[in-house]
């Protein structure tokens, strides 16, 4: 079970443009950046349409919006740096 919650937000649009052909298979989406502790979820691919994925770690409150256009070059999945790990305590 991920921990983190994944929530589609529709514009009810189709896209426009062609996909990428450098990601015929959707990308991965890492926002991370290297932290020491982060969680990775699958993402809803390819998306049924345009929208944004919200995506919100249930541990530590993390969250991203991402972008889709319902197409092969969709996200996949997404890396999330803990929000916990990476602040410092009080001094």
């Amino acid at each position: 079970m991920s921990k983190i919650d994944v929530t589609f937000v529709t514009n009810g649009r189709k896209a426009q443009c062609a996909p990428n052909p450098a990601h015929p298979n959707g990308i991965d989406v890492d926002l991370a950046h290297g932290a020491k502790s982060a969680c990775l979820a699958n993402l809803p691919y390819p998306a049924e349409c345009c929208g944004i994925l919200i995506a919100r770690c249930k541990t530590c409150g993390a969250s991203a919006a991402i972008t889709t256009a319902g197409r092969p070059d969709d996200p996949r999945t997404v890396t999330l740096a803990c929000k916990r790990a990476s602040s410092s305590p009080a001094s």
